[in-house]
Parts: C-alpha cells; sequence; structure tokens
C-alpha cells in the first residue's frame, strides 16, 4: 500500500470516528469510572446490560461535554441490552445497519468520559447464526471481533468500514468482544421501553448434566440427562412435581443434556402453554408436565 493510500485510509477512519462522534455518550458510574453506551434514538440510549449498575437515574456525557440525565427504561439480560431513556432529545444521525461478515473491517468506538470518542480497529473474526445466551436470550447472530477493548468502552458503537452499524459492543466469556447486533437491539428495544423487561419462559429449577446410570440407558433411550439440583419455591417445575435429585431426560422432546438449548426453547414458548418433562426417579422412567410461567423480574 503506498503512502498516499495509507494516508486516505487513516483519513476515513478519522471521518468514522467524527462522523460516530454524535452517537456515543459516556455513563458515568462515579466521579473516576463510566461506560458507553450508544445514542439509538434522539431520548434513548442502549448500553450493555451485564455492567450496567443497579439503579434507576444517570448521568450521560455525550459530544462536546454536554452533561444529559437519563432514567432507566428497561434492562434484558437475556439479550445484553439497557434502555435509558434522555430527560431530552439529542440530535441524532441515524445510520443504517448491516450485517457483519467474517474477515471484514471492523470500528468498535468508546466515550472517554470529556465527550469525545476512543477508537478500535480490527476484524470480524466469527460471523455465525443466532444463539441463545445462558439467559434464554435470542441473538440474531453470533459476532466475535479481533481486537481489544477496555471495560469504559463497551456498550459502543461498531460499524463496518462503509461506517454502517453492525451493533455494540460487549464481552463474552473469557474477555472476548462480541458484538449484539443492530436488529437484537431493534427487536427487543420497543419491548423495553414499554415494559421495562422481556417476558420469557421458565421452570424455575436449576440443572446439572449427569450420566445416566448404566441400567436405566436402554429404558431413557439416551446416555445423560440433568440432574435437579435447585427448584425456585413455588416455581413451574416445583409445582409440577418435580423434586431434588430427579434426572430429567428430556423437555418437550429436546435432550437435557443442552441446557442451553432448554432454555432457549423455553423463553422461546408462549407464557402458560404446557412442557412435558421425561425424568428418571426411584430407577423408573415418568412424565410430568409443567405449566411455563414467566421468569420474574431480577
Amino acid at each position: 500500500m503506498t503512502t498516499n493510500l495509507l494516508e486516505q485510509f487513516s483519513n476515513a477512519l478519522a471521518e468514522r470516528a467524527t462522523a460516530v462522534r454524535g452517537a456515543v455518550a459516556a455513563i458515568r458510574l462515579s466521579e473516576t469510572r463510566h461506560l458507553t453506551g450508544t445514542l439509538w434514538q434522539p431520548d434513548v440510549a442502549v448500553a450493555s446490560e451485564q455492567s450496567l449498575p443497579r439503579r434507576d437515574e444517570f448521568e450521560l456525557v455525550v459530544a462536546g461535554g454536554d452533561v444529559v440525565k437519563a432514567k432507566l427504561a428497561g434492562r434484558d439480560p437475556g439479550t445484553n441490552v439497557a434502555a435509558l431513556r434522555l430527560e431530552r432529545p439529542i440530535e441524532v444521525q441515524k445510520p443504517t445497519h448491516a450485517d457483519a461478515k467474517a474477515g471484514a473491517l471492523a470500528l468498535a468506538f468508546g466515550a472517554d468520559g470529556a465527550g469525545g470518542v476512543r477508537a478500535r480497529l480490527g476484524i470480524v473474526n466469527t460471523a455465525g447464526p443466532e444463539w441463545a445466551s445462558s439467559a434464554g436470550g435470542r441473538i440474531d447472530r453470533y459476532v466475535v471481533l479481533d481486537l481489544e477493548l477496555a471495560r469504559a468502552e463497551e456498550g459502543g458503537p461498531v460499524l463496518d468500514a462503509a461506517g454502517r452499524r453492525l451493533g455494540i459492543s460487549t464481552f463474552g466469556p473469557r474477555g472476548r468482544v462480541l458484538v449484539i447486533p443492530s436488529a437484537t437491539v431493534e427487536r427487543v428495544l420497543p419491548a423495553l421501553l414499554k415494559d421495562g423487561r422481556i417476558a420469557r419462559g421458565w421452570l424455575g429449577v436449576g440443572l446439572q448434566p449427569v450420566a445416566v446410570p448404566d441400567a436405566l440407558q436402554e429404558q431413557a433411550g439416551q446416555e445423560s440427562g440433568a440432574m435437579v439440583m435447585s427448584l425456585a419455591a413455588d416455581g413451574p417445575a416445583a409445582k409440577a412435581g418435580l423434586v431434588a435429585g430427579d434426572i430429567v431426560l428430556t423437555v418437550n422432546g429436546t435432550p437435557a443434556r443442552s441446557l442451553r438449548r432448554i432454555g432457549a426453547a423455553l423463553a422461546a414458548q408462549g407464557i402458560g402453554r404446557k412442557a412435558e418433562l421425561r425424568l428418571i426417579r426411584g430407577g423408573m422412567v415418568l412424565s410430568l408436565e409443567a405449566t411455563i410461567e414467566a421468569r420474574p423480574a431480577a
């Protein structure tokens, strides 16, 4: 790449940082600490739910150092999206959205705490299909970035090289930098603004993968299941008669050894619907029926 092309490339990246500055806000956590939020609508900012303190009021430092107060509108651990309602609207240029592609350049932006931005350059390491989080949320794409991110920058916008928004940044297991896709934010945001949460199906049971005893594997039709380790008092599973020590084989036909798949299936099903639990108790295989309820608010 010639010097002239390098300069053009550098200038193009700087232009992206200038353009996105109005969409980045610092969410003050203390006098010396902040988190990054992304201005999604003129009066709404979104942030990474897992890092947002559990309080109702916040101060946001926006472009130029202006301070705007905001109130928590809703939060969803399932998709790791939190929504803040600003006390007054901010002029926000609504970007176009894009789908992540493996190998493409990615620009991750965070707030510097004083009305400016921090920028990171990397590539999209993985752009996989939709997946289910451990909290039962459906994420439209599994997007991993090959770049480093400071904790204060989590929740900022992620753009492609053309300046289109891929979503917002967050931290996954082992410090991996993930993207919550724009499609996911757009899908959950209306419900968060209206109801403050996303209602998802739940059985109220804690499970641990275990091997099915050898003598019961033929009758069970599988070699592994999930033992009931805990039950929520008055939760759906407890009401159905499930007890600690039961080995759950399937939930509505889905093998219980895949705990994430079970959580995703329950979350997606309508609250009030029935769930058939096939299990082992006292050396026998039997079935129970539970009614799916909404997971209690955190």
